[in-house]
Order: structure tokens, then C-alpha cells, then sequence
């Protein structure tokens, strides 16, 4: 038995887009990702109604209970929030009062994430991330959120993968707004380090203001990043260096260089090209007391075709239904680069694969793949553990399937199978196993 320590955070997470529904009720105004979206979303779907979370929350807590989680990372839509510049929606509010009151009762320690993706189409049309005005705007949202949800909630998000609603969202068009940026290499890299100016004042005006206003004592803060991630698999000293500059590299990663974005959260320090934009006053404010890094990992971008390099693997190599290679050794090696260059505590804030997951005739749904996915990262997350990484918790992506951004509902993630049609949810064999995990506090022989 691989046993974790004691108070470790067993958690599910999901994104309030991503499962709410409830597009145009209470008051709530439309994000960009309700607005932009006609023709970028698979099968022209939408997440109008999405897994209707609005109206089953107290369902989906009942098996968080049930499943014995002691955290579960949610996020705050800003635009049911804020519907309009200005304007607070109590209504909106109160959904998240009532949600983190639900999770509270059920023994479960909300992780709040502030920012995952859905910016209001208002802030969108005023200039979005492009605009520094969004500075004041996202200030006056987070006193709102703070303000309101602080008694209850202690961990809390600036950011979700500022690396892709930035990057993939301005520059390559994948994500909403889906915009596209074909200038030259030097004006792309202006152009992106213009603009994270904004997200990066953005999170250090979060921190000071959760400091400032928070209710509960000492809250803990972090953020959830993503980047290039890549295994050391003969971990000579030659090839763990290889790795661990690669991860590093702004040249190659853009702005999915987990740096770009932490050296200057955590070491007060900008890297090349945002040195150019981000004055020592930017980086007072920036550079913010932190209690962990939270990180989304899934893949070694050694061998996911992502990485452009000419090591993609071998034919056949084990992919999730999405494409991304299954490489369990990032979470000993992500972990590991991280701390080493960091010195915080690692809070691994999404974790999990897509699966062809459907409900079998025995009225079950078998997901052997993702118990035997589940098995093998923690495993490498363990040994991460066993030399001397401190990491707090790991968080399941996710707890039922939803609504996958610009995927629509064909990836399933969930812990827990959602009928689209009908909203039943049915706990996969995945729940079970990780019901078993976190009772036991550790990860036993997978065959057991």
C-alpha cells in the first residue's frame, strides 16, 4: 500500500461552463464562451444546458459524499456574478453561498476557482484581456466574490491555465474568443506579453484582495498553470536536464512555458520579452505571498503530437480518446522541476483522461482505462512524494463528465457518467476505485 499523508486532499474537480447550464437564468448575461462560440464547437453544440448543475447541485454533492471526497475544486461564472459592469446579481451569489454552504455541511473543503475561462461578453466587448481597464473590472469582481463566499471558502484560484485562454484563445483560435495572431515571431511575443500583463496584474490584486478581506483566517491561495511537460525516461543526468530546460524553454513553449506566468507570480522576476513590459512596480504587485502551486497535468509532451518535435512516440502508443499520450512519469518529473525551481508545494489541481465511456448492458459503465490511468500517475505522484516533493493534494479532472469547451460533449472525463438527454448520473467503476483510494488513504495492488 502506497499511503499519503495525513490530511491530503482528495478531490474531484470541474468549471462553472463546464456543468452549470442554466445559460440566461437568474440574471445571468452571456460569456464569451456562449457568444463566440457558433461554429467552433463539435456537432454545433452549446453549453446551454450542459450537466444543469445549477439545478442538481445538491445531487452532485450527495455523491461527493458518497465518494468520500475531501475537496472539490469548483469555479465562480463572473457574468453570473456580474452581469453587467457594475452590477452585482444576488441571485448569482447566492447560487455559490448555497453551493460552498452544501459542501461544507457535507465535510468537503471548497477550492474556488476565480477566473476559469468564461469571461463576460460585457468585459469581451469593452477590450477583454486585451484592455488594462479589465484590471479595475476584475478587482471590483473579486471584492464582490470575496466578499460573499470568504466564510466558507479557504483555498482559493486566481487563475485557471492562463497559458490557454490567452494563448489558444488570442493567438491560435481554438478557444474563445477564437482569435487568430500570424505576425512575426518578435511581434507575437509583444503582442502576448502586452497582454498577460493584464492577467498577471489581475492575479496580484487577487491575492492582496483575498488577503485583505477574507473571513476565515489564514486562507490559502494559488493558482492553476499549465505548460510544456517532459519525462527524464532515462534519468541520466544528461536527459533530466534535457527535460527539465525543455519545460522551461519560453522560446519553444510561448506562452505554454509554465514560467512565463510563474516567475514573475512567485520570483518576482520577468522573464525575456515580458521584461519589456512589466515595470518593478508591476512586479510588486505581481509578485504575491503564495501557499501553492497548484498545476493541470496529463501528458508528457515528449510524445503528444502538440509538442511539434519529432519524438511523438511509437505506432500505437496508449492515447486517451482525445489523442494525449498516456505518460504517468509527469506527475513524478512535473512535480519534481517545479518545486526544485519554485519551493512551493504542489497541489496537483487537474488530473484525468477521456474515455469512451458509455453505459453497458448490464446498466453499469465500466472505465477500466481510467482506473488503470488513475493507478499509474498516482503511483508516479508517490514516488515524486517519497523524495521529498510536498504535495498536497490531487484533483481528479473530473467529477462527472461535462461540457468539454470546444470538444462539446463527446470527451468524457467524469468520475460520474452523465446522460445529456435524461442528467442522470451514474458513478463509473472509476468512483468506486477512487472511493476505495481515498478510504484507505493510499493506493494499494490495482489488482485487488
Amino acid at each position: 500500500m502506497k499511503l499519503f499523508p495525513e490530511n491530503f486532499l482528495w478531490g474531484a474537480a470541474s468549471a462553472s461552463f463546464q456543468i452549470e447550464g442554466a445559460r440566461n437564468e437568474d440574471g445571468k448575461t452571456d460569456s464569451i464562451w456562449d457568444a463566440t462560440a457558433d461554429g467552433h464547437i463539435k456537432r454545433n453544440l452549446n453549453g446551454d444546458k450542459a450537466c444543469d448543475h445549477y439545478h442538481r447541485y445538491r445531487e452532485d454533492i450527495a455523491l461527493m459524499k458518497e465518494l468520500g471526497l475531501k475537496s472539490y475544486r469548483f469555479s465562480v461564472s463572473w457574468p453570473r456574478v456580474m452581469p453587467q459592469r457594475g452590477i452585482i446579481n444576488e441571485k448569482g451569489l447566492q447560487f455559490y453561498r448555497d453551493l460552498t454552504g452544501e459542501l461544507r455541511r457535507a465535510g468537503i473543503e471548497p477550492l474556488c476557482t476565480l477566473y476559469h475561462w468564461d469571461l463576460p461578453m460585457w468585459a469581451y466587448n469593452e477590450g477583454g484581456w486585451e484592455n488594462p481597464q479589465i484590471i479595475d473590472e476584475f478587482k471590483e469582481y473579486i471584492q464582490t466574490v470575496v466578499d460573499a463566499l470568504s466564510d466558507k471558502v479557504r483555498y482559493w484560484i486566481t487563475f485557471n491555465e492562463p497559458a490557454c485562454f490567452i494563448g489558444f484563445g488570442y493567438f491560435e483560435g481554438r478557444q474563445a474568443p477564437f482569435k487568430t495572431n500570424t505576425m512575426t515571431k518578435e511581434q507575437r511575443f509583444s503582442d502576448l506579453a502586452y497582454i498577460s500583463r493584464n492577467v498577471l496584474l489581475c492575479h496580484g490584486y487577487a491575492v492582496k484582495i483575498i488577503r485583505e478581506r477574507s473571513k476565515l483566517a489564514d486562507p490559502q491561495i494559488g493558482f492553476a498553470l499549465n505548460g510544456r511537460n517532459f519525462v527524464a525516461y532515462d534519468e541520466t543526468t544528461d536527459g533530466i536536464e534535457k527535460a527539465r530546460n525543455e519545460m522551461f524553454d519560453i522560446e519553444k513553449g510561448f506562452s505554454m512555458a509554465v514560467n512565463w506566468w510563474a516567475d514573475p507570480m512567485i520570483l518576482g522576476k520577468a522573464p525575456q520579452y515580458l521584461e519589456k513590459v512589466l515595470t518593478q512596480e508591476d512586479l510588486k504587485v505581481i509578485c504575491q505571498p503564495l501557499n501553492f502551486f497548484g498545476y493541470n497535468i496529463y501528458f508528457a509532451n515528449n510524445y503528444n503530437a502538440d509538442a511539434k518535435s519529432p519524438d511523438l512516440g511509437w505506432p500505437g502508443m496508449p492515447r486517451t480518446q482525445l489523442g494525449w499520450a498516456i505518460t504517468p512519469e509527469v506527475l513524478y518529473w512535473s512535480p519534481k522541476f517545479l518545486y526544485e525551481r519554485y519551493h512551493l508545494p504542489i497541489l496537483i489541481t487537474e488530473n484525468g483522461m477521456s474515455n469512451l465511456d458509455f453505459v453497458m448492458s448490464d446498466g453499469k459503465v465500466h472505465d477500466p482505462q481510467r482506473v488503470d490511468y488513475m493507478y499509474c500517475y498516482l503511483s508516479k505522484l508517490y514516488r515524486a512524494m517519497n523524495d521529498g516533493i510536498p504535495v498536497i493534494g490531487y484533483t481528479a479532472w473530473a467529477f462527472t463528465d461535462n461540457f468539454e469547451w470546444a470538444e462539446g460533449c463527446d470527451p468524457r472525463f467524469g468520475l460520474v457518467y452523465v446522460d445529456y438527454r435524461s442528467q442522470q448520473r451514474i458513478p463509473k467503476d472509476s468512483f468506486y476505485w477512487y472511493q476505495q483510494v481515498i478510504r484507505d488513504n493510499g493506493v494499494g495492488d490495482i489488482m485487488q
